[in-house]
């Protein structure tokens, strides 16, 4: 969500690695974005750095405040003053991602995240970008399975601009033939340049329906299936914005240089008009525990080399044993110091990218591994040797240096995210609308740190048995997964 601070290298991080041996940046697996494809986690999440002879700084939750408020409308709206530096960040987050489409109408998420740019009542078409542009800020909008976010940078006298903006787009979009006519075919575009054109790319979308199965909300990509983009009527679409896209389905979250009162006049002011909608309960089917191993294997004409994907059931994210899981996914694919990087890619050079994450999903969430392998080697022969790990693990636990490691890891993972206005409004907004209170922030990361070595041992023993897994082996052309390329 995902929590998008964390910089573990997720199987969004290692397919833009993958992909980049042919040159190319695909947007995220779980998560499109608007314009240029957003940057993997690894890039766009900057490590903070300190040695002997720097003071660490001051960390971005002491004295943090955190104002909630309600609006008539329903409208929740976070405020976050912090007059250190003359920005604002703003993020408007709507309850809506590709879990909440329902079949055969899959991507219509991702497609209103570009159609929000096609112009509102007092907006023309493309002059939400020039707008904040020209006012020297920057903006974005993604979508992932579980939300869709808008966002902008503003230098902090622009405040209301961007309040404006947003309340205007949110009150009065132009769902025209036009725009939507126009849009479908830029995400059917995208859907080619950044999935079907890139190596690898499908295969992630291919291990997600292989580990979800029957489970709709999460087994279907966010991208959207060609054949429903093609085949979706505007009145579906028209019907989608009208049910997901109203106050009492938002979260407003503002950051930076400003008086917290003020503010809130300003939103007042913007929203108060904007009545609230019906919004469909989300009502997802229970999802069938996996009984036995699940594998696939697909030919991948664009590959160079073979690769694989080992997914996982696990709880969703924020549940108890997730926050082990995922210091175990740091234990065992973050970085050179890594379990599997040290073993598989250094030692032995059977993989040359290797990756551990969980997905970090408000429902039920995976454990996933990615391989990509060695010139000369094929999955099956590294597949058992990452099983191998997670037994290991299972058995005699971690170190204490190792967990030592990743907490540290963790510690300045989250406070430096937190250091920017715009990255603290959608973290907030994002507490907010998944768990209920922005204010929950204040504890996370107690609750990573709270990890042991323990923790660490039991959830690796728990999750990882064979009847729980789902395995994809990627084959380039005229290659198999047992015999490698000819």
């Amino acid at each position: 969500m995902n929590r998008w601070w964390k910089t573990t290298l997720t199987a969004s991080a290692a397919l833009a690695c993958a992909v980049g041996l042919r040159g190319g940046e695909p947007a995220r697996a779980q998560e499109a974005g608007i314009g240029a494809p957003v940057r993997p986690p690894a890039a766009e999440r900057a490590r903070a750095r300190t040695t002997a002879t720097t003071p660490a700084r001051p960390s971005p939750l002491d004295g943090l405040e955190i104002r909630r408020e309600r609006l008539g409308s329903g409208l929740r709206v976070v405020l976050n003053p912090d007059r250190s530096v003359p920005t604002v960040g703003i993020a408007v987050y709507y309850d809506v991602g590709s879990r909440n489409e329902v079949r055969g109408r899959s991507g219509f998420a991702h497609l209103f995240e570009h159609m929000m740019f096609q112009g509102s009542a007092n907006v023309g078409k493309g002059e939400h970008f020039v707008i904040i542009t020209q006012r020297g800020g920057s903006m974005n909008g993604t979508t992932s399975d579980d939300r869709t976010n808008y966002y902008e940078t503003l230098p902090s006298n622009e405040l209301e601009l961007g309040l404006w903006l947003e309340a205007d787009r949110m009150r009065s979009l132009a769902v025209t033939e036009e725009n939507f006519e126009n849009q479908r075919e830029v995400v059917m575009d995208e859907r080619r340049q950044s999935y079907e054109n890139q190596p690898y790319a499908l295969s992630f979308l291919r291990a997600n329906e292989l580990s979800y199965g029957d489970y709709w909300p999460y087994a279907h990509s966010t991208i959207g299936d060609m054949q429903d983009l093609v085949n979706a009527p505007l009145t579906a679409v028209q019907e989608f914005w009208t049910q997901y896209y109203a106050p009492n389905n938002a979260v407003l979250s503002i950051s930076g240089d400003f008086d917290a009162d003020e503010a809130m006049a300003l939103v007042h002011r913007h929203f108060d008009d904007i009545q609230p909608r019906q919004v469909p309960a989300f009502a997802p089917p229970q999802i069938q525990p996996q009984t036995a191993e699940r594998r696939d294997a697909m030919v991948d004409p664009l590959a160079d080399l073979p690769a694989f994907h080992v997914n996982w059931h696990i709880p969703a994210a924020r549940e108890a044993d997730h926050y082990a899981l995922e210091m175990l996914s740091l234990i065992l694919g973050h970085g050179h110091s890594s379990r599997l990087y040290r073993d598989l890619v250094h030692e032995r050079q059977l993989v040359s990218e290797i990756s551990a994450g969980t997905d970090d999903r408000r429902g039920p969430d995976l454990f996933s591994v990615f391989g990509l392998v060695a010139e000369g080697h094929t999955p099956s022969e590294v597949e058992p040797l990452v099983f191998g790990h997670l037994e290991r693990i299972g058995r005699e636990g971690v170190t204490e240096r190792e967990l030592t490691r990743v907490r540290n890891q963790v510690r300045s993972f989250f406070l430096f995210s937190l250091q920017a206005n715009l990255d603290r409004a959608r973290q907030l907004a994002e507490f907010e609308m998944y768990w209920g209170d922005a204010n929950l922030i204040r504890g996370e990361l107690d609750r990573y740190l709270a990890v042991t070595r323990a923790d660490v041992q039991r959830v690796a023993a728990r999750y990882f048995a064979e009847t729980n897994r789902s395995v994809l082996d990627v084959m380039p052309a005229g290659a198999s997964a047992g015999g490698g390329a000819p």
